[in-house]
């Protein structure tokens, strides 16, 4: 398994070197999108995977067989990953691209294309827990040594893919500048059919009664958590060790309660107060 110990700096943010090459965060910086593309814009562990669900049975009308039958990462490739060159399909009518990246990377290609872009944020006090979990899983992440060191890391912005903060402030800072929908986890959560229809006018989709049956069906956690061309356990143990717990582990609101002290939820809730109090952000969580 190669590049499993490399690490990557690009754009002030550090990455995994078995997932990103220079070569590839060069491509994707310079990537020419069209005005058809759908990019799908997260932090990790935000719920970029039940987006790509989501919106591949939009785009199906209902139909489960490709998300039954095509792995999440050929459906909606990754614009920064070292494998997507081979995965983007240049002759779909309309494609669907997924990334991690940083607001200031990709906004000016962006803003020149008119594609339109989908950020999906989440609770950052449920994404350091999940993406702590995770940290474990991925055998291309470093070790994350306990919570309490990880949110550490996490609050200071030197975990990969950087700061929660900046990437959220970042994304949500070019709304009014790109053709954008600002979805939340939460939204998901509490209403998913209702999301699913924003999301349909936002693209011009159509949505029958019969797709918003397919989508709940197909889009649950059970679901999702039960495909293999979603769940990641297509992915190898050497890269993915799926005995230190599951890729989709709980799919709740509100977990890090169970996680965070008492003093660890004083430490994260003032930074937040000094990171996106005077933001303006139309931040959709409770935080305490």
């Amino acid at each position: 398994m190669e590049r499993m110990e490399v690490t990557e700096t690009f754009a002030g943010v550090t990455l995994p070197g078995h997932l990103h090459t220079q070569e590839s965060l060069a491509f994707a910086a310079t990537f020419p999108f069209r005005p058809t593309d759908v990019v799908i814009a997260t932090y990790p562990k935000s719920g970029t995977t039940w987006m790509q669900e989501i919106l591949t049975l939009l785009f199906s009308r209902g139909d489960a067989v490709p998300a039954k039958t095509i792995p999440n990462w050929e459906r909606a490739p990754w614009l920064e990953q070292i494998y997507f060159r081979d995965a983007v399909r240049d002759a779909a009518a309309r494609r669907l691209i997924t990334t991690h990246l940083p607001a200031r990377v990709l906004a000016p290609a962006l803003q020149q294309s008119k594609a339109k872009v989908i950020y999906v944020a989440r609770n950052p006090k449920d994404v350091a827990v999940s993406f702590y979990h995770f940290h474990r899983l991925a055998k291309f992440l470093p070790d994350p040594g306990s919570f309490d060191t990880f949110l550490t890391r996490f609050l200071e912005g030197t975990v990969h893919y950087g700061s929660w903060f900046d990437h959220v402030k970042g994304w949500l800072g070019q709304r009014h500048l790109l053709d954008m929908l600002y979805v939340t986890y939460e939204e998901l959560h509490q209403d998913l059919c209702g999301t699913a229809r924003r999301l349909s006018a936002f693209l011009g989709c159509p949505v029958a009664p019969e797709t918003l049956a397919a989508l709940e069906q197909h889009c649950s956690f059970a679901a999702m958590r039960d495909n293999a061309m979603a769940n990641y356990t297509l992915i190898p143990r050497e890269i993915m060790d799926h005995s230190q717990g599951r890729f989709m582990r709980k799919g709740v609101v509100g977990d890090w309660r169970a996680h965070f002290s008492p003093l660890q939820a004083a430490l994260f809730d003032r930074l937040y107060q000094e990171e996106m109090g005077d933001a303006g952000l139309p931040l959709r969580w409770p935080m305490a």
